[in-house]
């Protein structure tokens, strides 16, 4: 059994920058009683445009950065493109440590499509990654997939570039429509990238109605709880200790600040802090 100095620890989760605040959202909803440390590595983003030596590295150092200096009892990596390069080799590095990853929900939009035609919408390593290319083998062969890299998506999303978003929104859109496998018949929509998940108000318009979109964000909230109690290291409702969240940047701490603001979370007072972590 774990001591009570480890199960009042808090969560530790990390991103590229502010895509993860979309599953830190829903980890506070699952789990309102418990404490979160947030890191947004913005000073070291784009992940989803980097090669895998450079996510690992950078995921390694968050990781050893909050087990290290927060002592957290579990660990969540919202970002999908850290989850296909790191998430096996931190869970060899720190194997009592309840790590849980994020993948595309290809799953339960092949269980949920009507027309049997999914898009994702993804960065461009998440979609070369062993760990996607594994997860679509195993979808069933009755649907099929359209991809689309969604280059510099993530990075317009992070600046807040309206423009830029909803150009290159409209772009990979079209693109969607037109591959051969999406053709017209595209009814579910899988967003690869947590950050897609911020601005789903605007893919939804683009797509229109009549498309579902998918992100993964209630799904790890959902597997981080079943995960603690197989741990004992879920704190019982009602049980919340203060501090209850702090949020860092490696990047400029004033937009991860506006993000928190614009998405509402932890509340009006709540401030990103500067971290430098080379």
């Amino acid at each position: 059994m774990p001591s009570p100095a480890a199960a009042n620890g808090p969560i530790g989760v990390f991103d590229s920058g502010i895509g993860g605040l979309s599953v830190l959202a829903a980890l506070r909803r699952e789990l309102p009683q418990e404490q979160f440390v947030y890191i947004g590595d913005a000073g070291h983003a784009p992940y989803g445009e980097r090669d895998t030596a450079h996510v690992l590295k950078r995921s390694q150092r968050l990781a050893d950065y909050l087990c290290t200096c927060h002592q957290v009892k579990a660990l969540v990596l919202a970002c999908n493109t850290a989850t296909a390069a790191a998430v096996a080799s931190l869970r060899a590095r720190y194997p009592k440590l309840p790590i849980v990853g994020i993948e595309p929900a290809l799953k339960p939009a092949a269980a949920q499509s009507a027309s049997g035609v999914v898009a994702v919408m993804a960065t461009r390593s998440t979609l070369a990654s062993d760990k996607f290319q594994t997860l679509l083998s195993a979808q069933p062969r009755s649907v099929r997939f359209a991809l689309q890299a969604c280059d510099g998506l993530a990075a317009a999303i992070e600046q807040a570039d309206l423009p830029a978003i909803e150009s290159l929104s409209q772009r990979y859109i079209a693109a969607l429509r037109l591959n051969p496998v999406g053709s017209s018949h595209i009814d579910t929509v899988v967003l690869g990238c947590t950050h897609y998940a911020l601005i789903s108000d605007t893919l939804g318009r683009l797509w229109g109605p009549q498309v579902n979109l998918l992100d993964a964000g209630e799904p790890v909230a959902r597997r981080t709880r079943q995960v603690l109690a197989a741990a004992a290291l879920l704190l019982p409702e009602g049980g919340r200790i203060s501090p209850e969240m702090q949020c860092l940047s490696t990047g400029d701490p004033a937009l991860l600040d506006q993000a928190l603001q614009d998405w509402r979370i932890g509340g009006s007072t709540l401030r990103a802090s500067a971290l430098f972590l080379p």
